[in-house]
């Protein structure tokens, strides 16, 4: 990108900041790397810090319905305590580890509709504004992606994914949002489940796996929701279509009883340990009800990402999932401009 981006804070005349980050996607617990380019304005400035945020865009339910907006959920400062001469042009390198729960945004280069952005932060003289903000692309673990590719081979297809605010109860979560990845279900599933969502939450030990089911009701029985977790190592191996197919029948089998695995075995060694339990039981009271998306830009996947049966639906294709993630981020650029705007005398 060029340097568009003036630091109105600072009038007519100031610095410019753009944030160029290196190629490819980058995985969650890795690194984030890449350069700041400042370029001086029409005289000499004091760079107090450059900080660096990761932001996503998140919905949330409330009373009045839902909604959608940025949140903040890491800083990085990379940088400061230098001055800028007029028209100086410099470049400030920085690498970063990224949180281990990072949302996926991508697999095999396809778009899943998740809108993580970088912002950069530059204070001068006192002065803070915020530049840029880039999209940033987050692929999967090998385990994430091994258990995506088993869900495929399963039968299961793509449907959506997005971010939802608040925490899964009894889970590790830190961040205060949480990816969902909606599916449909397999076929030999299809008269037990109406969709199945996926829910990874990775840390430095493995990863946990929340799986929820939107459960079919019978002629004499109502639908339900139902909630398995599971956990596995990072560097499990093994027959993952076999795995898999274990923890979707333990869900869908599931009578409201609490049912808890061997914790990592001798002979199976992502054998992990979990709970099921009904979903109303599953999260707490910092999310509320359970939000069901519609189909969204999430929906757009080229078909074989990751082996799911998705496919383009609702008329959308991956380009158009790009352009909605940049028309995001300019909204929110101007939004905030708006916001400094209305505070000035």
């Amino acid at each position: 990108m060029v340097f568009k981006r003036l630091l109105g804070s600072l009038g007519v005349g100031g610095p410019t900041v753009d944030t160029v980050l290196d190629p490819g996607a980058a995985l969650p617990g890795g690194a984030l790397s890449g350069q700041v380019h400042l370029q001086g304005g029409n005289a000499d400035f004091d760079i107090d810090h450059i900080t660096v945020e990761l932001v996503a865009r998140v919905e949330a339910e409330h009373e009045d319905g839902e909604s959608e907006g940025g949140v903040v959920f890491e800083r990085f400062t990379v940088g400061g305590g230098f001055r800028l001469g007029e028209g100086e042009h410099r470049s400030v390198p920085f690498r970063v580890g990224l949180p281990w729960e990072s949302p996926v945004t991508e697999l095999y280069g396809q778009p899943l509709g998740i809108v993580l952005g970088v912002r950069t932060e530059l204070a001068v003289a006192g002065a803070k504004d915020k530049g840029d903000l880039d999209p940033l692309a987050i692929g999967p673990l090998p385990v994430q992606e091994a258990i995506l590719e088993a869900l495929g081979q399963l039968g299961f297809g793509f449907r959506s994914a997005d971010l939802e605010l608040g925490h899964i109860g009894g889970t590790g979560q830190q961040l205060p949002f949480y990816q969902e990845i909606e599916l449909t279900p397999a076929p030999q599933y299809a008269h037990r489940l109406n969709e199945l969502e996926l829910t990874f939450l990775a840390g430095p030990a493995g990863l946990e796996v929340v799986l929820e089911a939107d459960k079919r009701g019978g002629l004499f029985t109502s639908g339900h929701d139902a909630l398995t977790r599971f956990t596995v190592p990072h560097d499990a191996t093994g027959d993952w279509n076999t795995l898999v197919d274990g923890w979707i029948r333990q869900l869908v089998e599931h009578r409201g009883s609490y049912a808890t695995h061997a914790p990592y075995g001798h002979g199976d060694p992502y054998a992990g340990h979990g709970h099921d339990d009904d979903f109303g039981h599953g999260h707490d009271d910092h999310h509320g009800s359970h939000h069901r998306s519609g189909p969204g830009m999430g929906t757009a996947v080229a078909a074989g990402a990751a082996g799911l049966a998705v496919g383009v639906v609702g008329g959308m294709v991956a380009a158009e999932v790009v352009d909605e993630v940049g028309d995001f981020f300019e909204d929110e650029d101007e939004d905030e401009d708006e916001g400094e705007g209305e505070g000035e005398d």
